[in-house]
């Protein structure tokens, strides 16, 4: 079974389609656009490179959000400072791996049957760090996109390339896994924001 390639503002069937899948792998990933010829592979302008330009450091987090889109708790935000929610159902790989062999820059380990049944949505969000200081934005970065991956067999379920033109946009709402009755659906946002900090993020969800 091949991949759903979904185009913005689609929402598919997560698990509807897929009984008894409750553990899944979230990846997102993302190439810096190369300034200077040759190659340096995923990570060649992040990490390599002189230069004055600082490294743009992305960062992906979960926003675990209840009724009415709202935050209840700030320990409901997963990312590399807190890596792992309360109950243990959304874990985050870390800041910044290699993205060695699939691309994944970042992956968030998801068991849908323990997300505590106040939480609705589950937001997955990709912030510049530090980008105010560092005059950074989406136009330096491209290949963006969220994956959701079956982890007992490696299948890749969902696919989404963020296709749009970021540049002048600090942080990107990349995609939405939530409850649909009983079944747990995926939505394509790919909308971006002027947000400075992960931080900033979260309060409009406050």
């Amino acid at each position: 079974m091949m991949a759903i390639n979904l185009q913005k503002g689609q929402r598919v069937d997560l698990t509807k389609g897929n009984p008894g899948l409750s553990k899944i792998m979230v990846g997102l990933g993302w190439d810096p656009v190369q300034n200077s010829g040759g190659g340096g592979g995923f990570f060649g302008s992040l990490f390599g490179g002189g230069g004055s330009q600082a490294n743009v450091d992305c960062d992906a987090s979960v926003i675990m959000l209840g009724a009415n889109d709202k935050l209840g708790s700030n320990k409901d935000v997963i990312y590399f400072g807190n890596l792992k929610s309360n109950d243990g159902s959304v874990q985050h790989s870390g800041d910044n791996l290699t993205g060695d062999g699939d691309g994944d820059d970042e992956q968030v380990w998801i068991d849908l049957s323990r997300v505590p049944a106040n939480i609705q949505k589950l937001v997955f969000v990709v912030n510049i760090y530090d980008c105010v200081k560092r005059k950074q934005h989406f136009g330096m970065i491209r290949n963006a996109f969220i994956r959701v991956v079956n982890p007992s067999n490696n299948q890749e379920l969902i696919h989404y390339n963020l296709t749009d033109n970021y540049s002048g946009l600090t942080c990107l709402v990349t995609g939405e896994i939530y409850r649909n009755g009983n079944d747990w659906k995926f939505a394509a946002i790919g909308s971006g924001t002027n947000a400075a900090s992960l931080s900033e993020v979260v309060r409009s969800y406050s």
